[in-house]
């Protein structure tokens, strides 16, 4: 549906006859010799997705990653608002330098703290423009009608300046540019004609190749995460010139079969398709300038497929008749044997596939081959059509790999090329493709965990392109736990990590705070959506509401003197900033008595008591605006049968419950010496604990039962209507039963309620392990696992498996799958 979208937006775009009206105004100075122009939509989380990419890490020793690194040290002082171009320019032969464009912000600089830098004034043809060195990184800007321009080369800021008024854009680019995905946090624009001198340094001296001749343009969306890297888009050919990619033009992609013939321990599979033979080689004889058309010998192709195993190439031929190949192959028979009951033929004349298939096929020996089905298998031994034949019958095929399935997964059906590698097969184009300078540093060992693969879907007048770097899919079985991702966070993390729901996408995100008070959200595949720097650290729970009913999510919360209200985008939402002179707040309690969303925000510091509704005016209706003795921890709200009761402990040990207009309701005469624990509603009673280990149950009367625990005063306990879990010093109890863990310092004991089962989490933070179990106080199997602080869980992607979120080392956070 995605592609079949894309193809009517670019034809719409494309079959305009007038140059379209729309420019983005950062275009207007990206100089046209650009090589690669990269729209960067949301800085933070384009530099979030990189920092967390484990791919990139694993790159980031190379001389290529270095070389690039050090053009672009500049960008680590701005911090754009919105949009932002970055291009690469060559200048001088086979030199880039960088350009970046944004829009002016007061804010844009990040240098102030800076103490390494000295700032230059330079005048060039009565225009002024600014030298910055910074910590040994030399860069310079200019702003022209409300846009900064930053650039490593002074002449590229002189070019700009000096030809202000020629400024254009490139049509196709600005076509491109429009309908790029502004939900990614970049796209990627490649002009192939500018770009060769850029790639020339990378391949090897033998392979050196004009990327100009595969297409003209390349626009590609940027997707990362710490597993993954995916680029998606398209390429785009002009009619007119000879290119690699309209070979396939006027015809139509096809399901590739070469995964299923290729022996699964096959290191990589290239595959060609097309459903028109005879456009194929007309297609063909334009690339290669022929004077008429090669014969129909091959007709009954559709596609072309390449094996690479254990350092040598098979092509594949599958056809849909083999009659006319039969009879060529049989003149240039010279040999045979039968294995298996296949028959492998040698072949008296091996370079012929190079000539009916060029360009894509080259300098290939066919010595020998095969049938399989109705495909013809060649090589230039026969050992590897035995592997084949092997293979195929036992039903070990690179289908079946986990290589291939978690690309297939990530790809379309239906490919014009498709390529898909492991990390043996990367290592084999890097040796025989690629500079040795470049590919030196890079060690295949960390690249084991990783499928590759790229694809080429063609259309009419353009093709779909996908490339991928993606952590194997390893096959899971039922009751497995494992870890889905980990993020690294800038400094400590201080809150336990929790999830909230996105409205948008009714799946759940991740909220945490590290310990320069930076609150992030993170999005369901591990990538910050948002950071937002607070004054302080959140207290308690971040809880969700909907103040406008409209089934859109904010995140209210207090600090240690603020009361906020931020939305989905981590914006305040007016008029919910509040500032309490003193500070000493206890978290944030969240009434919502009829379930009606008319919410009652209720703020106590000290014996101070404010109770605001969902526009933030203090409810005048609620009589207890102050307590007889401060506060402890979070009010709490309990409906038992049609009456609301809100309940508050307080210093001296009195446990005050209201009703909702703020009177008294129940009264309670004993004074209990509160332990660190909430209070609970279980068995429809206010349950609470002391220091000395003894359980509180209060009933609507004003009742209380008292029962000797035995526990230490830093107990922790937890507890629903039916359900109570207690946990004290290694032993936790589930309905009285009790399971005796290792030696350690445990959280608090929590209780889930997700798909109609009861989970309680304790972890053990000094061995930092996280412990499940049932409510028949049986462990989840695969648990524990390691983890830092206690957890929250759910089912974050409505997949039916759960997710568990705890913080892992002092400044990540893990998520876990329970299948």
């Amino acid at each position: 549906m995605k592609f079949k979208l894309l193809a009517v937006l670019f034809s719409l775009t494309l079959g305009c006859t007038e140059q379209s009206t729309k420019t983005s105004p950062l275009l207007n100075f990206v100089p046209q010799n650009s090589a690669i122009i990269i729209k960067i939509n949301d800085k933070p989380s384009f530099s979030s997705e990189v920092e967390n990419s484990d791919l990139i890490k694993t790159l980031s020793s190379t001389s290529a990653y270095t070389s690039v690194l050090d053009k672009i040290q500049s960008l680590k002082y701005l911090q754009p608002n919105g949009e932002s171009i970055l291009a690469f320019v060559e200048l001088g032969k086979e030199s880039f330098e960088l350009l970046f464009i944004a829009q002016k912000s007061d804010d844009l600089f990040q240098i102030d703290s800076e103490s390494d830098k000295i700032v230059e004034n330079i005048s060039y043809e009565g225009k002024n423009f600014d030298k910055y060195t910074v910590e040994g990184a030399t860069f310079f800007s200019t702003v022209l009608n409300d846009k900064i321009i930053v650039s490593s080369a002074q002449m590229l800021i002189e070019n700009i300046l000096r030809n202000e008024k020629d400024l254009a854009v490139d049509e196709l680019l600005n076509k491109l540019y429009q309908i790029a995905n502004n939900q990614s946090s970049a796209n990627i624009f490649v002009n192939t004609n500018q770009s060769n001198p850029l790639l020339a340094h990378i391949f090897a001296d033998a392979q050196k190749a004009d990327i100009s001749k595969f297409t003209d343009w390349v626009s590609l969306d940027f997707n990362t995460n710490k597993d993954h890297i995916k680029l998606n888009g398209i390429s785009v050919a002009n009619d007119s010139i000879i290119n690699y990619s309209n070979l396939f033009r006027d015809s139509h992609a096809l399901t590739p079969r070469t995964p299923n013939l290729a022996p699964m321990a096959a290191d990589a599979i290239m595959a060609y398709t097309f459903d028109n033979y005879e456009n194929f080689a007309l297609n063909q004889k334009k690339y290669l300038d022929r004077s008429i058309v090669i014969d129909t010998t091959f007709k009954a192709v559709e596609e072309i497929g390449f094996v690479y195993l254990n350092n040598e190439k098979a092509v594949i031929l599958h056809t849909y008749g083999s009659e006319n190949i039969l009879n060529y192959l049989d003149k240039l028979e010279k040999a045979s044997e039968e294995y298996q009951g296949n028959e492998i033929v040698e072949l008296s004349k091996s370079n012929f596939l190079n000539h009916y298939f060029n360009p894509l096929i080259q300098d290939f020996e066919a010595k020998y081959y095969t049938i399989i089905e109705n495909a013809f298998v060649f090589s230039s031994t026969s050992e590897t059509l035995k592997n084949f034949i092997g293979n195929f019958k036992n039903a070990s095929t690179f289908e079946k790999t986990s290589v291939y399935k978690t690309a297939k997964e990530q790809l379309a059906d239906e490919s014009s090329m498709l390529f898909v590698s492991n990390a043996d097969g990367v290592e084999y184009f890097l040796d025989n493709y690629f500079d040795k300078e470049i590919t030196k540093d890079i060690k295949i060992k960390d690249l084991s965990e990783y499928s590759f693969a790229a694809q080429m879907v063609s259309d009419d007048n353009f093709h779909h392109t996908n490339i991928l770097f993606q952590k194997i899919a390893h096959e899971t079985t039922l009751n497995k736990t494992i870890p889905y991702f980990t993020l690294q966070l800038d400094t400590e993390i201080v809150t336990p990590p929790q999830f909230v729901k996105n409205h948008r996408t009714n799946k759940d995100e991740i909220i945490v705070q590290d310990q320069d008070n930076n609150l992030y959200l993170i999005s369901t595949d591990g990538k910050v959506i948002w950071k937002k720097q607070l004054k302080g650290r959140i207290q308690g729970r971040v809880e969700q509401v909907d103040l406008y009913k409209n089934g859109r999510l904010q995140l209210a919360f207090t600090t240690d003197n603020e009361f906020l209200i931020v939305d989905r985008n981590g914006k305040d939402v007016p008029p919910f900033n509040f500032t309490y002179e003193g500070g000493n707040l206890n978290p944030l309690a969240v009434f919502d008595y009829d379930r009606k969303k008319d919410y009652r925000f209720v703020v106590t510091q000290g014996t101070k008591v404010f109770m605001y509704n969902r526009l933030g005016q203090i409810v005048k209706g609620f009589k207890y605006t102050k307590a007889e003795n401060p506060i402890l921890g979070t009010p709490k709200h309990f409906r038992v049968g049609k009456k609301d009761y809100l309940v508050m402990k307080q210093e001296g040990g009195e446990l005050k419950i209201l009703s909702r207009t703020g009177d008294s309701r129940v009264k309670v005469k004993d004074k209990i010496n509160f332990s660190d624990n909430e209070v609970l509603l279980h068995k429809n009673k206010f349950t609470v604990t002391d220091t000395k280990g003894r359980l509180f149950q209060i009933d609507e009367k004003g009742k209380t039962t008292t029962a000797n625990l035995n526990v230490l005063p830093d107990h922790g306990i937890d507890a629903t209507s039916n359900t109570l879990a207690l946990m004290n010093d290694n032993i936790l109890t589930i309905r009285s039963k009790k399971v005796e863990l290792d030696l350690g310092v445990y959280s608090k004991p929590r209780i889930f309620y997700l798909n109609d089962k009861i989970y309680i989490s304790v972890t053990d933070i000094q061995n930092q392990k996280i412990y499940l179990f049932d409510s028949q106080a049986e462990a989840i199997s695969n648990f524990p696992v390691p983890g830092n602080s206690s957890i929250d869980l759910i089912d974050m992607d409505n997949d039916h498996k759960l997710e568990l979120v705890a913080k892992d080392q002092d400044n990540s956070i893990i998520v876990y799958k329970i299948n």
